[in-house]
């Protein structure tokens, strides 16, 4: 062991006279281990959040979509165009719209989209967010609505819901065939899916699919096989990709994560400057401690190194101290999921936490370098005394 590491480490273990220096140092692990911990913990769950929203957006939705304006005539010779794309699954087409619902004497507007529920399925994953009832049953007027919807108005399986068309203000009876739950509130509340044809008469677009939903085996990929698509198809086809489609929502959550991170960080800022002030009540207390070792020979850089150690070694062990804290309380809330949320505000209804590696190393790195800081002036002022003021008392 290198005696200016042996020396840092007797400093922070040997009683002190004075007692007011070592509360301060606790205070100091303290805090950096709070800030580490919170640190850990909020950007857990803000990417865990991050996470969970886009799997829901994407589970009911297709990673691609190509429209064109006016509607999609011959959607089967197009389909058999995009699945010769390389990373290119499968294919299906759809028709969106809005309209009003009719239940036991209760009226609401809904999103209400049209499918082809034998293809559907391997587009996105309404197939695994049935609950009761199947899909099978849209091909003979049947509806397939989320848990909310059915929750508000009262409806089970062979229900009667009205549909008011748009178009000319008729209604069309459906019967409930089953139940979804995508988990994201938007969906579960106000989207209805009905068989194709069905939202082709609905919505006056006989012939017509609204766009082609695309699943590909990377939705990561998406972005680059869209370049690719819109090259080939070209003009009047429009190609958008998950994150097109919702690149505002996830950019304000990347935002909000960064924002969170620094103001975050302020905490461990503040742990340090505690840090800072007891190096430099540690520094005059071991005024003589200094001068004895400049006369005897150590070299203003061990001396500097001797309390930039120590001021390091309090700030390592706050660090390590809210690692295990912070790795500790995501464990527990992503196992027992003690915090409920209003699925109406927050679109889940729980604290989802996912705990990046890389998130952790960047907090350890900062929370280091910041106690590091910390240490400098601290060492420096140390490494300038005098030996000969420094004994001449003594």
């Amino acid at each position: 062991m290198r005696y200016e590491l042996l020396v840092a480490s007797r400093y922070l273990l040997a009683k002190r006279r004075e007692k007011f220096i070592s509360i301060i140092s606790l205070i100091s692990v303290l805090g950096v281990a709070v800030g580490v911990c919170a640190l850990i913990v909020v950007i857990g769950v803000m990417t865990g959040f991050d996470n969970e929203l886009r799997d829901k957006i994407i589970g009911a939705n297709s990673h691609i979509i190509v429209e064109q304006e006016g509607g999609i005539v011959d959607s089967a010779a197009l389909i058999k165009k995009i699945k010769t794309e390389p990373h290119v699954v499968s294919a299906s087409p759809f028709l969106d719209g809005q309209a009003f619902i009719r239940a036991k004497d209760t009226m609401q507007g809904v999103s209400i989209r049209g499918i082809v529920p034998g293809e559907e399925v391997k587009v996105s994953k309404l197939g695994s967010y049935i609950k009761s009832g199947s899909m099978a049953a849209l091909k003979d007027g049947g509806m397939l609505i989320g848990t909310e919807m059915a929750q508000r108005f009262a409806l089970k399986l062979g229900d009667t819901v009205s549909v008011l068309s748009p178009v000319d203000g008729s209604s069309k009876d459906f019967k409930v065939a089953g139940t979804f739950n995508s988990g994201y509130y938007e969906y579960d509340s106000g989207l209805a899916f009905v068989d194709l044809k069905d939202a082709q008469e609905l919505f006056g677009e006989w012939g017509k699919a609204g766009g082609i939903g695309v699943r590909i085996d990377d939705e990561y990929l998406a972005p680059q096989i869209r370049v690719k698509l819109q090259k080939e198809l070209g003009f009047p086809f429009y190609v958008k990709t998950w994150i097109d489609l919702n690149r505002s929502l996830f950019s304000a959550l990347k935002l909000e994560k960064l924002a969170m991170f620094w103001i975050l960080a302020l905490i461990v800022t503040v742990a340090c400057f505690n840090i800072a002030a007891t190096m430099i009540m540690v520094v005059m207390e071991k005024t003589k401690d200094i001068g004895i070792l400049k006369a005897i020979g150590a070299a203003n850089n061990s001396i500097r190194l001797i309390f930039t150690l120590q001021g390091f070694i309090v700030g390592a062990v706050g660090t390590a101290l809210g690692v295990a804290g912070g790795l500790g309380l995501g464990y527990l809330l992503e196992k027992y999921q003690f915090i409920k949320l209003p699925r109406d505000i927050y679109y889940i209804d729980r604290f989802p936490v996912d705990i990046q590696y890389t998130d952790v190393a960047a907090i350890v790195v900062a929370a280091l370098a910041i106690s590091l800081l910390a240490c400098l002036y601290p060492a420096w002022q140390a490494s300038r005394l005098n030996p000969v003021d420094a004994l001449r008392y003594e």
